[in-house]
Protein backbone atom coordinates (compact mmCIF):
# COMPACT_ATOMS: atom_id res chain seq x y z
CA UNK A 1 0.00 0.00 0.00
CA UNK A 2 1.25 3.53 -1.07
CA UNK A 3 1.56 6.59 1.52
CA UNK A 4 -1.62 8.11 -1.00
CA UNK A 5 -2.93 4.80 -0.45
CA UNK A 6 -2.75 4.96 3.05
CA UNK A 7 -3.93 8.34 3.42
CA UNK A 8 -6.84 7.75 1.16
CA UNK A 9 -7.64 5.00 3.40
CA UNK A 10 -7.73 6.96 6.87
CA UNK A 11 -9.19 10.04 5.60
CA UNK A 12 -12.42 7.39 4.54
CA UNK A 13 -12.67 6.34 7.69
CA UNK A 14 -12.52 9.62 9.09
CA UNK A 15 -15.19 10.96 7.08
CA UNK A 16 -17.41 7.36 7.94
CA UNK A 17 -17.05 8.24 11.61
CA UNK A 18 -17.72 12.02 11.04
CA UNK A 19 -21.45 10.71 9.05
CA UNK A 20 -21.61 8.10 11.57
CA UNK A 21 -21.36 10.46 14.28
CA UNK A 22 -23.81 13.89 12.92
CA UNK A 23 -26.43 11.55 11.73
CA UNK A 24 -29.24 11.71 9.09
CA UNK A 25 -31.53 9.54 8.19
CA UNK A 26 -30.46 7.35 5.66
CA UNK A 27 -31.57 4.48 2.98
CA UNK A 28 -29.78 1.23 4.06
CA UNK A 29 -31.69 -0.54 1.23
CA UNK A 30 -29.28 0.05 -1.30
CA UNK A 31 -25.05 0.56 -1.33
CA UNK A 32 -22.48 -1.44 0.71
CA UNK A 33 -23.59 -3.35 3.57
CA UNK A 34 -20.53 -3.02 5.70
CA UNK A 35 -20.60 0.59 5.56
CA UNK A 36 -24.35 0.78 6.44
CA UNK A 37 -23.75 -1.24 9.53
CA UNK A 38 -20.79 0.59 10.53
CA UNK A 39 -22.93 3.80 9.78
CA UNK A 40 -25.67 2.35 12.38
CA UNK A 41 -23.47 0.52 14.68
CA UNK A 42 -21.03 3.14 15.42
CA UNK A 43 -23.58 5.98 17.42
CA UNK A 44 -25.77 2.73 18.68
CA UNK A 45 -22.11 1.10 20.19
CA UNK A 46 -21.46 5.10 21.53
CA UNK A 47 -25.20 4.63 22.79
CA UNK A 48 -25.15 2.02 24.99
CA UNK A 49 -21.87 2.35 25.82
CA UNK A 50 -23.80 6.08 27.38
CA UNK A 51 -26.44 3.87 28.73
CA UNK A 52 -24.18 1.60 30.57
CA UNK A 53 -22.39 5.07 31.99
CA UNK A 54 -25.51 5.58 34.20
CA UNK A 55 -25.19 2.66 36.45
CA UNK A 56 -21.24 2.74 36.68
CA UNK A 57 -21.41 6.51 37.20
CA UNK A 58 -24.07 5.87 40.34
CA UNK A 59 -21.75 2.93 41.27
CA UNK A 60 -18.55 4.55 41.41
CA UNK A 61 -19.77 7.86 43.81
CA UNK A 62 -21.97 5.39 46.10
CA UNK A 63 -18.74 2.70 46.48
CA UNK A 64 -17.07 5.41 48.20
CA UNK A 65 -19.45 6.06 51.03
CA UNK A 66 -19.09 4.93 54.17
CA UNK A 67 -21.63 2.22 53.77
CA UNK A 68 -20.54 1.26 50.70
CA UNK A 69 -21.35 -2.31 50.98
CA UNK A 70 -25.23 -1.61 51.54
CA UNK A 71 -24.95 1.31 48.80
CA UNK A 72 -23.88 -1.11 46.32
CA UNK A 73 -26.01 -3.42 46.91
CA UNK A 74 -29.03 -1.16 46.39
CA UNK A 75 -27.99 0.00 43.10
CA UNK A 76 -27.51 -3.45 42.15
CA UNK A 77 -31.03 -4.53 43.16
CA UNK A 78 -32.27 -1.47 41.97
CA UNK A 79 -31.27 -1.76 38.52
CA UNK A 80 -31.85 -5.51 38.73
CA UNK A 81 -36.02 -4.79 39.15
CA UNK A 82 -35.38 -2.19 36.98
CA UNK A 83 -34.17 -4.57 34.16
CA UNK A 84 -38.47 -5.16 34.15
CA UNK A 85 -38.93 -1.63 33.93
CA UNK A 86 -36.23 -1.85 30.84
CA UNK A 87 -38.08 -4.96 29.27
CA UNK A 88 -41.56 -3.17 29.19
CA UNK A 89 -39.46 -0.13 27.26
CA UNK A 90 -36.85 -2.89 24.82
CA UNK A 91 -40.10 -4.47 24.03
CA UNK A 92 -41.86 -1.26 22.98
CA UNK A 93 -38.44 -0.55 21.20
CA UNK A 94 -38.05 -3.34 19.30
CA UNK A 95 -41.55 -2.69 18.24
CA UNK A 96 -41.62 0.75 17.24
CA UNK A 97 -38.01 -0.05 15.54
CA UNK A 98 -39.23 -2.56 13.37
CA UNK A 99 -42.69 -0.96 11.92
CA UNK A 100 -41.16 2.51 11.69
CA UNK A 101 -38.05 0.85 9.93
CA UNK A 102 -40.45 -1.72 7.73
CA UNK A 103 -42.76 1.64 6.84
CA UNK A 104 -39.26 3.77 5.47
CA UNK A 105 -38.29 0.96 3.58
CA UNK A 106 -41.45 1.23 1.88
CA UNK A 107 -40.62 4.97 1.42
CA UNK A 108 -43.74 6.11 3.61
CA UNK A 109 -42.51 8.13 6.50
CA UNK A 110 -46.03 9.48 7.25
CA UNK A 111 -46.96 6.26 8.25
CA UNK A 112 -43.80 5.98 10.04
CA UNK A 113 -44.34 9.02 11.95
CA UNK A 114 -47.47 7.64 13.11
CA UNK A 115 -46.66 4.33 14.19
CA UNK A 116 -43.80 6.14 16.08
CA UNK A 117 -46.41 8.32 17.86
CA UNK A 118 -48.79 5.56 18.53
CA UNK A 119 -46.38 3.61 20.52
CA UNK A 120 -45.27 6.35 23.23
CA UNK A 121 -49.04 6.80 23.78
CA UNK A 122 -49.17 3.23 24.60
CA UNK A 123 -45.79 3.41 26.79
CA UNK A 124 -46.89 6.32 28.73
CA UNK A 125 -50.30 4.87 29.56
CA UNK A 126 -49.12 1.92 30.30
CA UNK A 127 -45.91 2.56 32.48
CA UNK A 128 -47.68 5.54 34.89
CA UNK A 129 -49.31 2.34 36.21
CA UNK A 130 -45.93 0.58 36.96
CA UNK A 131 -44.18 3.48 38.16
CA UNK A 132 -47.21 4.12 41.07
CA UNK A 133 -47.02 0.79 42.31
CA UNK A 134 -43.16 0.44 41.95
CA UNK A 135 -43.64 3.80 44.33
CA UNK A 136 -45.61 2.16 47.03
CA UNK A 137 -43.85 -1.40 47.34
CA UNK A 138 -40.61 0.19 47.08
CA UNK A 139 -39.06 -0.91 50.42
CA UNK A 140 -40.97 -4.47 49.91
CA UNK A 141 -39.22 -5.14 46.93
CA UNK A 142 -36.06 -4.42 47.78
CA UNK A 143 -36.34 -6.95 50.77
CA UNK A 144 -38.28 -10.02 48.19
CA UNK A 145 -34.91 -9.49 46.86
CA UNK A 146 -33.01 -10.86 49.36
CA UNK A 147 -31.84 -7.46 50.88
CA UNK A 148 -30.81 -7.18 54.46
CA UNK A 149 -32.75 -5.13 57.01
CA UNK A 150 -29.56 -2.17 56.95
CA UNK A 151 -29.68 -1.89 53.39
CA UNK A 152 -33.68 -1.91 52.90
CA UNK A 153 -33.66 1.03 55.16
CA UNK A 154 -31.23 3.08 53.60
CA UNK A 155 -32.14 2.11 49.77
CA UNK A 156 -36.13 2.46 50.07
CA UNK A 157 -35.69 6.33 49.12
CA UNK A 158 -33.45 5.15 45.85
CA UNK A 159 -35.60 2.68 44.76
CA UNK A 160 -38.41 5.19 45.59
CA UNK A 161 -37.38 7.62 43.06
CA UNK A 162 -35.98 5.31 40.12
CA UNK A 163 -39.46 3.71 40.08
CA UNK A 164 -40.98 6.51 40.62
CA UNK A 165 -39.41 7.73 37.48
CA UNK A 166 -39.57 4.88 35.04
CA UNK A 167 -41.48 6.56 32.79
CA UNK A 168 -38.95 8.61 31.81
CA UNK A 169 -36.70 5.70 31.10
CA UNK A 170 -39.41 3.95 29.02
CA UNK A 171 -39.07 7.11 26.88
CA UNK A 172 -35.66 7.67 26.15
CA UNK A 173 -35.79 3.72 24.96
CA UNK A 174 -38.60 3.84 22.99
CA UNK A 175 -38.07 7.22 21.06
CA UNK A 176 -34.66 6.45 20.57
CA UNK A 177 -35.74 3.00 18.86
CA UNK A 178 -37.91 5.46 16.64
CA UNK A 179 -35.16 7.30 15.37
CA UNK A 180 -32.52 4.12 15.09
CA UNK A 181 -35.88 2.84 13.08
CA UNK A 182 -35.57 5.70 10.60
CA UNK A 183 -32.13 4.56 10.12
CA UNK A 184 -30.98 8.09 12.14
CA UNK A 185 -29.31 6.48 15.03
CA UNK A 186 -27.00 9.69 15.50
CA UNK A 187 -29.95 11.61 17.30
CA UNK A 188 -30.37 8.19 19.60
CA UNK A 189 -26.90 8.83 20.79
CA UNK A 190 -26.92 12.20 21.45
CA UNK A 191 -29.77 11.99 23.42
CA UNK A 192 -28.05 9.76 25.96
CA UNK A 193 -24.81 11.89 25.43
CA UNK A 194 -26.90 15.00 26.89
CA UNK A 195 -28.42 12.73 29.48
CA UNK A 196 -25.04 11.43 30.91
CA UNK A 197 -23.47 14.11 31.24
CA UNK A 198 -26.16 16.09 33.27
CA UNK A 199 -26.10 12.99 35.55
CA UNK A 200 -21.99 12.91 35.95
CA UNK A 201 -22.14 16.76 36.60
CA UNK A 202 -25.19 16.24 39.09
CA UNK A 203 -24.24 13.06 40.81
CA UNK A 204 -21.51 13.73 43.10
CA UNK A 205 -23.15 17.35 44.15
CA UNK A 206 -26.20 15.71 45.44
CA UNK A 207 -24.52 12.62 46.85
CA UNK A 208 -21.51 14.53 48.64
CA UNK A 209 -23.60 18.10 48.91
CA UNK A 210 -22.20 21.05 47.36
CA UNK A 211 -22.04 25.06 49.11
CA UNK A 212 -26.04 25.22 49.47
CA UNK A 213 -27.18 21.88 48.56
CA UNK A 214 -27.00 19.53 50.77
CA UNK A 215 -25.56 16.19 50.97
CA UNK A 216 -28.30 13.51 49.96
CA UNK A 217 -26.38 10.45 50.17
CA UNK A 218 -27.69 7.79 48.12
CA UNK A 219 -30.57 9.59 47.44
CA UNK A 220 -29.29 12.07 45.49
CA UNK A 221 -27.46 9.67 42.64
CA UNK A 222 -31.50 8.77 42.20
CA UNK A 223 -32.21 12.17 41.72
CA UNK A 224 -29.21 12.82 39.46
CA UNK A 225 -30.12 9.98 37.56
CA UNK A 226 -33.85 10.94 36.53
CA UNK A 227 -32.89 14.16 36.21
CA UNK A 228 -29.80 13.50 33.69
CA UNK A 229 -32.73 11.08 31.70
CA UNK A 230 -35.43 13.97 32.04
CA UNK A 231 -32.92 16.19 30.10
CA UNK A 232 -32.50 13.73 27.60
CA UNK A 233 -35.68 12.96 26.31
CA UNK A 234 -36.53 16.77 26.17
CA UNK A 235 -33.47 16.54 23.60
CA UNK A 236 -35.19 13.79 21.88
CA UNK A 237 -38.68 15.82 21.71
CA UNK A 238 -36.78 18.78 20.88
CA UNK A 239 -35.29 16.60 17.93
CA UNK A 240 -39.32 15.27 16.82
CA UNK A 241 -40.65 18.77 16.90
CA UNK A 242 -37.91 20.80 15.17
CA UNK A 243 -39.16 19.31 11.92
CA UNK A 244 -35.63 18.35 11.24
CA UNK A 245 -36.23 14.88 11.39
CA UNK A 246 -37.64 12.59 8.40
CA UNK A 247 -40.50 11.96 11.42
CA UNK A 248 -42.63 14.32 12.10
CA UNK A 249 -44.82 15.25 15.31
CA UNK A 250 -48.45 15.93 14.82
CA UNK A 251 -51.04 16.49 17.24
CA UNK A 252 -52.92 14.08 14.86
CA UNK A 253 -50.85 11.76 15.66
CA UNK A 254 -51.77 11.18 19.09
CA UNK A 255 -55.42 10.14 18.54
CA UNK A 256 -55.42 6.67 19.06
CA UNK A 257 -55.58 4.73 15.79
CA UNK A 258 -56.49 1.46 17.63
CA UNK A 259 -55.74 -1.08 14.41
CA UNK A 260 -52.39 0.81 14.08
CA UNK A 261 -52.16 -0.19 18.75
CA UNK A 262 -53.27 -3.28 17.70
CA UNK A 263 -50.25 -4.12 15.10
CA UNK A 264 -47.59 -2.97 17.59
CA UNK A 265 -49.07 -4.79 20.72
CA UNK A 266 -48.96 -7.64 18.66
CA UNK A 267 -45.07 -6.89 18.17
CA UNK A 268 -44.41 -5.77 21.42
CA UNK A 269 -46.43 -7.89 23.80
CA UNK A 270 -43.84 -10.92 23.19
CA UNK A 271 -40.84 -8.72 22.70
CA UNK A 272 -41.87 -7.40 25.92
CA UNK A 273 -42.24 -11.02 27.61
CA UNK A 274 -38.86 -12.41 25.66
CA UNK A 275 -36.98 -9.43 27.92
CA UNK A 276 -38.87 -10.09 31.10
CA UNK A 277 -38.00 -13.92 31.02
CA UNK A 278 -34.23 -12.55 30.06
CA UNK A 279 -35.28 -9.94 33.56
CA UNK A 280 -36.45 -12.69 35.56
CA UNK A 281 -34.00 -15.18 35.74
CA UNK A 282 -31.39 -11.98 36.37
CA UNK A 283 -33.82 -11.15 39.10
CA UNK A 284 -33.85 -14.59 40.30
CA UNK A 285 -29.40 -14.87 39.98
CA UNK A 286 -29.26 -12.03 42.14
CA UNK A 287 -31.60 -13.05 44.78
CA UNK A 288 -29.84 -16.66 44.76
CA UNK A 289 -25.95 -14.72 45.13
CA UNK A 290 -27.63 -13.12 47.81
CA UNK A 291 -28.95 -15.80 50.05
CA UNK A 292 -25.94 -17.83 49.63
CA UNK A 293 -23.13 -15.06 49.56
CA UNK A 294 -24.24 -12.47 51.60
CA UNK A 295 -24.02 -8.91 51.39
CA UNK A 296 -20.22 -8.90 49.99
CA UNK A 297 -21.41 -11.62 47.77
CA UNK A 298 -23.98 -9.66 46.47
CA UNK A 299 -22.10 -6.33 46.40
CA UNK A 300 -18.92 -8.31 44.54
CA UNK A 301 -22.25 -9.83 41.79
CA UNK A 302 -23.60 -6.42 41.19
CA UNK A 303 -20.02 -4.75 40.54
CA UNK A 304 -19.40 -7.64 38.17
CA UNK A 305 -22.81 -7.45 36.59
CA UNK A 306 -22.33 -3.57 35.86
CA UNK A 307 -18.67 -4.02 34.03
CA UNK A 308 -19.94 -7.24 32.42
CA UNK A 309 -23.12 -5.06 31.05
CA UNK A 310 -20.33 -1.82 30.05
CA UNK A 311 -18.91 -4.72 28.08
CA UNK A 312 -21.71 -5.96 26.41
CA UNK A 313 -23.78 -2.76 25.49
CA UNK A 314 -21.82 -1.68 22.61
CA UNK A 315 -22.42 -5.11 21.22
CA UNK A 316 -25.97 -4.98 21.85
CA UNK A 317 -25.57 -1.20 19.52
CA UNK A 318 -24.26 -3.65 16.91
CA UNK A 319 -27.01 -6.10 17.10
CA UNK A 320 -29.35 -3.05 16.89
CA UNK A 321 -27.82 -1.98 13.46
CA UNK A 322 -28.87 -5.49 12.47
CA UNK A 323 -32.47 -5.21 13.60
CA UNK A 324 -32.79 -1.50 11.32
CA UNK A 325 -30.91 -2.74 8.55
CA UNK A 326 -33.30 -6.11 8.68
CA UNK A 327 -36.63 -4.01 8.74
CA UNK A 328 -35.40 -1.41 5.97
CA UNK A 329 -34.33 -4.16 3.69
CA UNK A 330 -37.78 -6.33 4.03
CA UNK A 331 -39.56 -3.43 3.61
CA UNK A 332 -37.52 -3.03 0.14
CA UNK A 333 -38.16 -6.36 -0.55
CA UNK A 334 -34.88 -7.18 -0.28
CA UNK A 335 -34.19 -10.46 1.25
CA UNK A 336 -30.89 -11.18 0.44
CA UNK A 337 -29.64 -8.24 1.88
CA UNK A 338 -31.10 -8.44 5.03
CA UNK A 339 -29.99 -11.97 5.57
CA UNK A 340 -26.03 -10.51 4.45
CA UNK A 341 -26.41 -7.21 7.05
CA UNK A 342 -27.06 -9.34 9.74
CA UNK A 343 -24.36 -12.15 9.07
CA UNK A 344 -21.54 -9.29 8.90
CA UNK A 345 -22.77 -8.05 12.15
CA UNK A 346 -22.56 -11.08 13.32
CA UNK A 347 -18.91 -11.23 12.76
CA UNK A 348 -17.93 -7.70 14.07
CA UNK A 349 -20.10 -8.44 17.52
CA UNK A 350 -17.72 -11.89 17.99
CA UNK A 351 -14.64 -9.93 17.19
CA UNK A 352 -15.64 -7.10 19.54
CA UNK A 353 -16.81 -9.84 22.16
CA UNK A 354 -13.23 -11.37 21.61
CA UNK A 355 -11.35 -8.80 22.63
CA UNK A 356 -13.49 -7.55 25.62
CA UNK A 357 -13.31 -11.34 26.99
CA UNK A 358 -9.29 -10.85 26.61
CA UNK A 359 -9.49 -7.34 28.30
CA UNK A 360 -11.40 -9.10 31.56
CA UNK A 361 -9.46 -12.15 31.75
CA UNK A 362 -6.57 -9.45 32.02
CA UNK A 363 -7.32 -6.66 33.68
CA UNK A 364 -10.17 -7.88 35.25
CA UNK A 365 -9.04 -7.35 38.98
CA UNK A 366 -8.34 -3.78 38.00
CA UNK A 367 -11.28 -2.87 36.65
CA UNK A 368 -13.27 -4.35 39.77
CA UNK A 369 -10.68 -2.26 42.15
CA UNK A 370 -11.86 1.00 40.54
CA UNK A 371 -15.08 0.94 42.02
CA UNK A 372 -14.90 -0.18 45.10
CA UNK A 373 -12.18 -0.63 47.68
CA UNK A 374 -13.32 -3.31 49.99
CA UNK A 375 -11.08 -6.27 48.89
CA UNK A 376 -13.64 -9.17 50.20
CA UNK A 377 -16.35 -7.50 47.38
CA UNK A 378 -13.57 -6.75 45.16
CA UNK A 379 -12.08 -10.85 45.36
CA UNK A 380 -15.74 -11.86 44.80
CA UNK A 381 -16.47 -9.42 42.13
CA UNK A 382 -13.25 -10.26 39.99
CA UNK A 383 -13.85 -13.92 39.91
CA UNK A 384 -17.29 -13.43 38.68
CA UNK A 385 -16.21 -11.36 35.87
CA UNK A 386 -13.23 -13.92 34.77
CA UNK A 387 -16.34 -16.78 34.75
CA UNK A 388 -18.69 -14.97 33.01
CA UNK A 389 -15.98 -13.44 30.42
CA UNK A 390 -15.80 -16.93 28.78
CA UNK A 391 -19.28 -16.73 26.96
CA UNK A 392 -18.69 -13.25 25.73
CA UNK A 393 -18.09 -14.55 22.09
CA UNK A 394 -21.45 -16.41 22.07
CA UNK A 395 -23.46 -13.37 24.19
CA UNK A 396 -22.23 -11.39 20.90
CA UNK A 397 -23.95 -13.58 18.53
CA UNK A 398 -27.01 -14.24 20.54
CA UNK A 399 -27.74 -10.66 20.29
CA UNK A 400 -27.58 -10.25 17.11
CA UNK A 401 -29.64 -12.97 16.33
CA UNK A 402 -32.32 -11.59 18.90
CA UNK A 403 -32.23 -8.29 17.16
CA UNK A 404 -32.51 -9.79 13.59
CA UNK A 405 -35.73 -11.69 14.71
CA UNK A 406 -37.19 -8.35 16.03
CA UNK A 407 -36.27 -6.08 13.37
CA UNK A 408 -38.05 -8.58 10.93
CA UNK A 409 -41.13 -8.36 13.33
CA UNK A 410 -40.90 -11.94 14.45
CA UNK A 411 -40.37 -11.25 18.63
CA UNK A 412 -41.91 -14.45 19.34
CA UNK A 413 -38.84 -17.15 18.06
CA UNK A 414 -36.88 -14.79 20.32
CA UNK A 415 -39.20 -14.97 23.42
CA UNK A 416 -39.62 -19.10 23.28
CA UNK A 417 -35.40 -19.14 23.21
CA UNK A 418 -35.21 -17.24 26.04
CA UNK A 419 -38.08 -18.79 28.10
CA UNK A 420 -36.20 -22.23 27.19
CA UNK A 421 -32.47 -20.82 27.93
CA UNK A 422 -32.95 -18.87 30.96
CA UNK A 423 -36.16 -20.49 32.74
CA UNK A 424 -36.25 -24.01 31.79
CA UNK A 425 -31.84 -24.40 31.64
CA UNK A 426 -30.11 -20.88 33.60
CA UNK A 427 -32.45 -20.92 36.58
CA UNK A 428 -32.04 -25.41 37.52
CA UNK A 429 -28.58 -24.92 36.34
CA UNK A 430 -27.71 -22.20 39.28
CA UNK A 431 -29.86 -23.50 42.04
CA UNK A 432 -28.47 -26.61 41.41
CA UNK A 433 -24.96 -25.59 41.33
CA UNK A 434 -25.41 -22.93 43.98
CA UNK A 435 -27.04 -24.95 46.48
CA UNK A 436 -27.40 -28.77 45.94
CA UNK A 437 -23.33 -28.78 45.12
CA UNK A 438 -22.96 -25.96 47.70
CA UNK A 439 -21.39 -24.07 45.72
CA UNK A 440 -22.84 -20.90 46.45
CA UNK A 441 -21.93 -17.93 44.42
CA UNK A 442 -19.26 -19.45 41.97
CA UNK A 443 -22.64 -22.24 40.45
CA UNK A 444 -24.35 -18.67 40.02
CA UNK A 445 -21.11 -17.27 37.48
CA UNK A 446 -20.90 -20.56 35.50
CA UNK A 447 -24.77 -21.08 34.78
CA UNK A 448 -24.98 -17.31 32.83
CA UNK A 449 -21.92 -18.25 30.16
CA UNK A 450 -23.17 -22.22 29.93
CA UNK A 451 -26.85 -20.83 29.33
CA UNK A 452 -26.17 -18.05 27.23
CA UNK A 453 -23.67 -20.23 24.72
CA UNK A 454 -26.49 -22.35 24.24
CA UNK A 455 -29.02 -19.18 23.65
CA UNK A 456 -26.88 -18.44 20.95
CA UNK A 457 -26.51 -21.39 19.02
CA UNK A 458 -30.17 -21.71 19.44
CA UNK A 459 -30.72 -18.49 18.22
CA UNK A 460 -28.20 -18.98 14.91
CA UNK A 461 -29.70 -22.55 13.94
CA UNK A 462 -33.70 -20.88 13.44
CA UNK A 463 -31.95 -17.75 11.96
CA UNK A 464 -30.72 -19.93 9.05
CA UNK A 465 -34.06 -21.73 8.88
CA UNK A 466 -35.37 -18.54 7.63
CA UNK A 467 -38.97 -18.41 8.91
CA UNK A 468 -38.28 -14.15 9.57
CA UNK A 469 -37.93 -13.75 5.84
CA UNK A 470 -41.79 -14.23 5.23
CA UNK A 471 -43.17 -12.03 8.01
CA UNK A 472 -45.82 -9.08 7.80
CA UNK A 473 -46.31 -6.08 9.80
Amino acid sequence: MTTQQHKTGISKIFHLLKQAIQGEELDFTHGSIRRAVLLLAIPMMLEMIMESVFALVDLYFVGHLHNSSEAIQTVGLTESVLSIIYSFAVGLSMAATAVVARRIGEKDPVAASKAGMQAILISVALNLVISIVGFIYAGRILMLMGASAETTAAGTPFIQIMMGGSTIIVLLFLINGIFRGAGNAAIAMKSLWVANIANIILCPILINGFGPIPAFGLTGAAIATTIGRSIGVCYQLYQLISGKSLLKIKLAYFTPHFQQIKALLKIAVPAIFQFVIGSCSWIFLAELVATTGGDHGSAGYQTAIRLMLFFLLPAWGMSGAAATLVGQNLGAKDIKRAEESVLKTAKYAMIYMGITMVISLIFGHYLVSFFTADQQIQEIASRALRTMCLGFMFYGIGMVMTSAFNGSGDTRTPTIINFFGFWIFQIPMAYLLAKTFNMGPEGVFIAIPVAETGIAIAGYILFKKGNWKTKQI
